[in-house]
């Protein structure tokens, strides 16, 4: 048996609001309560961890990953205002000091990710023939932020064969298919290399406090192999690393589709995730009942019909799994329910709300939307950081949608009403680890009205990802005795009681609820002190 006591700090825990200390032992929370009866337990444990104030709390849960992704994002170009690239021509001086430092004969891809043309002064990215130039000739992938579309250089369009391909257009731009060619020569990694860029993410994430991701695994994001050595790496506690659950989008028309994938993928959640509907606002691939406001004669792309999701559902639901589905436009939601409702004709109602499908994203869903997700038992796992950062009346979402649209995407408050079970996600590399950013943008939305509590959105980033998982029975994402000690201790300046739609104030640090971190506009994010999964240390930066 192995034992850590944590004591003299601030223990967040539902079932005991007045908590300073916590026993772990094999893993398991084993007892918490006041420092006086911590200080009796010193002698009979191995581990005796001082807090010094700090705040111990469940680990979160990122509800929508791409690691492989996010890995090469990390390795390569960070093209984004804060990589130190605030135009296309920062771009292009940065692919060419990369093709400047080559050795003769290194023909490795320059891959980039991160730009967004809506921020920069030239309003566009770079070219083709731009990036032939830069790249002095090199295969050159540059990821819009969104990672929906791309740029490419004439060599790496050879390389993919993306002329001939859908979404291939001349001056270098690619969505749809051609995007996902050259996405697949962009990201061919050796084995080796591969397992290094998995551990090496799931640290970064572990570092911010993760104890698990839902990965979104996708033949056009990573492969089958990758999926599986995830799984198994991370399927023990012991492995060190966040829990990796697993979703894999590949369509099924039979249950026997279905069954196979399962068979292949042991210990796959769901089958779905990235299954896209359609694509993203900010590529306008989004697909749209109305047309974009800045591009009139474009609606965006529909990548499945009702018929194909019905099918889908029918085959996922008899295996005895959830399936998911990638949804941002409201066209694409239509779709979409409009294909539950064809399999709940078939299956029930019933049987279709307990399979708990879930939607990524669904970032415009109007009242009447609302209501049919609600009968369907639908889960969402939405992404807040996405409002902070093209939320508002001048951000890209008002430009793409008009303000009008704009105000109205990512209804929190109204989805919490509703008692849909929601998960907060980054869709890293789209978004950067950062949980704590994800309750900011959930309790910080740019409409007010859609605003969600701390402790709501708090709840969402934690005990939100086991539950849509179907996890949440063995009471991971809390802190209470018989929990697995899936947690993280925060340094934090100021914590405040979180009770209402808005953070209340304090000055009694046992006021009644648990305490959290002050998220407030001046305030520093948190820092994480240490990571467990059940009780096995994934991070540790305490002195």
């Amino acid at each position: 048996m192995t034992s850590t006591l944590y004591r003299h700090g601030v223990v967040h825990s539902p079932t005991d609001p007045f908590a300073e200390a916590l026993l772990v032992e094999d893993g398991v929370i084993a007892w918490l309560g006041s420092d006086d009866t911590a200080d009796g337990l010193v002698a009979g444990v191995d581990e005796v961890v001082e807090l010094q104030g700090a705040l111990v709390a469940p680990g979160f849960v990122d509800a929508h990953v791409h690691l492989l992704e996010t890995a090469l994002a990390a390795a390569g170009l960070d093209l984004t205002a804060a990589g130190g690239v605030p135009s296309a021509a920062a771009a292009l001086d940065a692919v060419a000091r990369i093709a400047s430092s080559r050795a003769p004969g290194d023909r490795r891809v320059v891959h980039g990710t991160g730009w967004d043309e809506s921020t920069w002064p030239e309003g566009r990215p770079p070219t083709r023939h731009e990036l032939d130039v830069a790249g002095q000739g090199l295969p050159v992938y540059l990821a819009r932020v969104d990672v929906h579309s791309a740029v490419v250089s004439s060599a790496l369009a050879d390389l993919a064969g993306l002329r001939d391909l859908p979404g291939w257009s001349d001056d270098g731009r690619v969505t749809g298919a051609a995007h996902h060619a050259a996405r697949a020569v962009a990201r061919a990694v050796g084995p080796q290399e591969r397992s290094q860029l998995y551990r090496d993410v799931l640290a970064q994430a572990a570092a911010q406090g993760i104890v698990s991701v839902h990965e979104q695994s996708a033949p056009h994001v990573d492969t089958r192999d990758g999926l599986r050595e995830l799984l198994t790496t991370t399927a023990d506690d012991a492995s060190g690393l966040p829990l990796v659950i697993g979703y894999r989008a590949e369509q099924c028309v039979t249950v026997d589709d279905a069954r196979a994938l399962l068979a292949d993928l042991p210990g796959l959640t769901g089958i779905g995730g990235d299954l896209n509907v359609d694509g993203s606002i900010g590529s306008r691939t989004a697909a749209l009942r109305h047309p974009y406001a800045d591009a009139p004669g474009t609606s965006g792309t529909l990548h499945m019909s009702a018929e194909q999701i019905a099918n889908h559902v029918t085959a996922v639901t008899r295996a005895g799994r959830h399936a998911a589905f990638h949804v941002i436009g409201d066209r694409a939601l239509d779709e979409l329910l409009l294909g539950l409702r064809a399999a709940a004709d078939v299956e029930g109602t019933a049987a279709i709300a307990a399979a708990g499908h879930r939607v990524e994203h669904a970032e415009m869903v109007d009242a009447h939307s609302l209501a049919q997700m609600v009968l369907l038992g639908l889960r969402l796992s939405v992404q807040p950081a996405f409002d902070t950062a093209w939320g508002g009346p001048d951000g890209m979402y008002a430009t793409r949608l008009g303000r009008g649209r704009a105000a109205s995407l990512n209804p929190f408050a109204d989805l919490a009403a509703a008692g849909v079970p929601l998960a907060l996600g980054s869709d890293a590399p789209v978004t950067p680890f950062d949980p704590w950013a994800g309750v900011r943008g959930a309790s910080g939305h740019h409409e007010a009205d859609q605003r969600i509590s701390v402790r709501a959105a708090f709840r969402a980033a934690t005990r939100g990802g086991w539950r849509l998982a179907g996890l949440d029975h063995s009471g991971a994402g809390e802190v209470r005795v018989g929990a697995p000690a899936h947690l993280a201790v925060w340094q934090a300046e100021h914590l405040v009681v979180q009770a209402s739609r808005t953070s209340t104030w304090s000055a009694d640090p046992r006021a009644g609820s648990p305490l959290l971190p002050d998220l407030g506009p001046d305030e520093p994010t948190p820092r994480c002190l240490r990571t467990t999964r059940a009780g096995v240390v994934l991070h540790d930066a305490l002195d």
